[in-house]
């Protein structure tokens, strides 16, 4: 099958993950395709095939005769997809991109002036959305090309190699993705998940991530008798925002820079809750940037009375980089493979995270290659079709153990 063919057929799938419930996986349609998933790689030829109690998906391709010593190697998606924008009854469609700006219908348009980058995909054929839903190419795109890159190694047994494992995790865009991933039984020293975007990006610099949430505790008294008595919780909180720099939010920064960002606020006058999220690629920078927070609570308190700013902290996954940087051989490798299929290659460092950070502290170093996919979490979300093929040829470059022609 053609790999995007197979992505058609997954993202037929409606598998949002859902960050508010307490099942793993969170969404019952992650589980449905979980199981068409460990169907198919039965029938594609491996060996192992299965989705177990926390819809997890797992198989492997045995060793070439006489490779059975070489290292195995991993690769890995996940199945679900953001719930920034719907996940349901998605209608994807080709387009043959000439230049110009793409009407998605709905009212929704992918401009040229918006997304710059659409220049570099003129004379390529494009899936799109109908601009009522995301795409979901992030991930279904990579589990269509770890596939059918399987598929092609299978009917081409010339082509040696050592043990390879393969896995779909559930859960990933909400943090959970590596929670109950066996990494023993997986069995693979070094791996790859396919999460990545522009065709070429290999990606072993993560952020280093904390989520914090912020509680005002306010005083209520009656509007025309407060002075000197009430403590408005609300604008105890924007005096906190306020404090907050500026110029360190998602929207002015790019790269290397960090953030605070500020995702939600409820609350009133005796009680208000900020929930924000805390990035950066720097481990120092990272650790100043929590105890920034717990400073200006600190200042609060000192100014409208103990126990008035409450702060949680809570850590989320770490930058990947100081456990890839000892075995810089498998990003060698991921290098060798994109100039081998003709891809041109660039490291950059992901904003945000992936199930490969949590896993390579797990024991697993398990950078992140692109899928080919653009503007993910979003209508405008699209795929190459020639870079999903690519991917493909990239997948079983990585994968063999003697030259040979894809």
């Amino acid at each position: 099958m053609k790999v995007d063919e197979r992505f058609l057929k997954y993202v037929e799938f409606a598998t949002t993950s859902d960050e508010s419930s307490e099942t793993i996986p969170s969404t019952p349609g992650q589980r449905v395709l979980g199981e068409y998933l460990a169907k198919e790689l039965t029938e594609i030829g491996l060996e192992g095939a299965k989705i177990d109690e926390y819809g997890y998906v797992y198989a492997w391709l045995p060793a070439s005769e006489g490779y059975e010593d070489a290292d195995p190697i991993g690769f890995i998606a996940h199945m679900d997809t953001s719930d920034a924008v719907p996940g349901e009854n998605i209608k994807p469609r080709y387009i043959d991109y000439e230049g110009g700006d793409i009407v998605l219908g709905n009212g929704a348009v992918t401009d040229v002036k918006s997304f710059p980058f659409l220049k570099n995909y003129e004379g390529q054929k494009l899936i799109v959305t109908d601009g009522s839903t995301l795409l979901g190419a992030d991930d279904k795109a990579g589990i269509a090309e770890i596939f059918t890159a399987m598929e092609y190694l299978i009917a081409h047994p010339e082509i040696k190699h050592g043990r390879i494992c393969v896995a779909v995790t559930p859960d990933e865009e909400i943090g959970r993705g590596p929670d109950k991933f066996n990494v023993l039984a997986f069995g693979a020293k070094y791996g790859y998940t396919l999460d990545g975007g522009t065709l070429g990006e290999i990606e072993y610099e993560n952020f280093n991530a904390a989520s914090a949430r912020l509680t005002v505790n306010g005083v209520s008294i009656h509007p025309g008798s407060a002075k000197d008595k009430m403590k408005n919780a609300v604008l105890i909180m924007s005096e906190m925002i306020s404090m907050l720099p500026p110029s360190e939010v998602p929207a002015h920064t790019e790269g290397y820079e960090g953030f605070y960002h500020v995702g939600s606020i409820e609350g009133g006058v005796t009680k208000c809750v900020m929930s924000l999220i805390i990035r950066d690629h720097d481990a120092i920078k990272f650790e100043e940037r929590k105890t920034f927070l717990k400073r200006l609570t600190a200042y609060i308190n000192s100014k409208y009375g103990e126990g008035t700013a409450e702060l949680e902290i809570k850590d989320s996954y770490r930058n990947m980089k100081e456990m890839i940087l000892p075995v810089m051989h498998i990003i060698d490798k991921a290098k060798a493979a994109f100039e081998d299929c003709g891809v041109v290659h660039k490291c950059v460092p992901i904003r945000g995270g992936t199930d490969g950070a949590t896993l390579s502290f797990m024991g697993m170093p398990c950078p992140n290659l692109s899928t080919g996919g653009e503007n993910f979490h979003g209508v405008n979300e699209f795929v190459s079709v020639p870079a999903m093929e690519k991917m493909v040829q990239v997948v079983v470059a990585l994968c063999k153990s003697q030259p040979f022609d894809v």
